[in-house]
């Protein structure tokens, strides 16, 4: 299988420029898929027109924030490990993980970790990693169609090479028509067909729009019933956990709080990024040391 998807992405995050216009035939499972790649201006347009949305450019922006040993420990869980294993147990077992928390914990923080560790993982192994980071304030761009067609969109973009069923909706749709929620659906679903394994990881869900979230939560419904090997990460506060459940009843859910560690890690770098720091004496540097980190990490 490995041999015969060469043309896809181990890793999504790659954007490596196009190549010259050609075309080719990968074989899997038996059917041939033909690829034809068209011009490098055709493959732009397609890919805008599948979303106007750039996940990449929001993840470089939270990992540029990150700070160096912060939410490590949920890379070592039980849960986390036991999700993100490559294997697929009776069907869709441990196929979606949510990570619960309330606002200001550091989900967005942990999301990026993920996303890290699963792109460095698929650098050795036989998957693609996908994302989103939800935005209340930019709910109205954020559709269902458009979550879905950036997550389509980062599986098609890393190598250059889109599948002949995607160019092939976009000449069929007038110009300036954007695909509809239905039709991006299934080029995604074919798509993800394709794939060993596709890892999906999903940043604060509970600001996405209810309306979209629960379009968005059901499509997601239909690809993991057809491609039991996707996995999906959702982090997002906990009132959103009930819908999760309602199209996963298996979903590990994984409530956190930030660790003491984490905390004191945090208000140090903070502290000595002050720009006043001769306004604040080293009694109230210290009585911030040792009870913030403890109040914080005990609600």
């Amino acid at each position: 299988m490995a041999q015969e998807l060469s043309w896809l992405p181990n890793a999504v995050g790659n954007t490596n420029s196009f190549n010259t216009s050609h075309s080719h035939n990968v074989s899997t499972n038996n059917h041939i898929v033909n690829i034809n790649t068209g011009s490098d201006e055709e493959k732009e347009k397609i890919l805008k027109w599948l979303s106007p949305l750039e996940p990449h450019q929001r993840h470089q922006d939270v990992r540029s924030e990150r700070l160096d040993g912060v939410g490590d420990w949920l890379l070592e869980t039980e849960e986390f490990l036991k999700w993100s294993d490559s294997k697929t147990e009776n069907g869709c077992d441990h196929t979606v993980l949510f990570c619960s928390g309330n606002p200001g914990v550091g989900k967005t923080h942990l999301s990026s970790l993920a996303i890290d560790k699963l792109c460095d993982q698929a650098t050795r192994k036989d998957m693609a990693v996908t994302w989103m980071y939800c935005d209340f304030a930019a709910n109205q761009e954020q559709s269902a169609a458009n979550i879905l067609g950036a997550i389509l969109k980062q599986l098609v973009r890393s190598r250059g090479e889109i599948p002949a069923k995607i160019q092939e909706a976009y000449r069929d749709e007038p110009a300036g028509r954007a695909p509809r929620l239905q039709d991006v659906k299934e080029m995604l679903k074919t798509t993800v067909a394709l794939l060993p394994q596709v890892y999906i990881c999903i940043d604060a869900l509970d600001e996405a729009v209810p309306k979209h979230r629960q379009e968005f939560l059901r499509s997601l419904q239909d690809i993991v019933r057809e491609s039991p090997s996707t996995r999906l990460f959702f982090t997002g506060r906990p009132q959103v956990q009930d819908e999760v459940k309602r199209c996963f009843t298996e979903a590990i859910i994984f409530p956190f709080s930030p660790t003491e560690d984490d905390i004191r890690r945090y208000l140090e770098d903070r502290l000595a990024r002050d720009p006043e720091p001769t306004v604040m004496d080293d009694e109230l540097r210290a009585d911030i040391m040792k009870i913030i980190p403890k109040t914080i990490s005990e609600m």
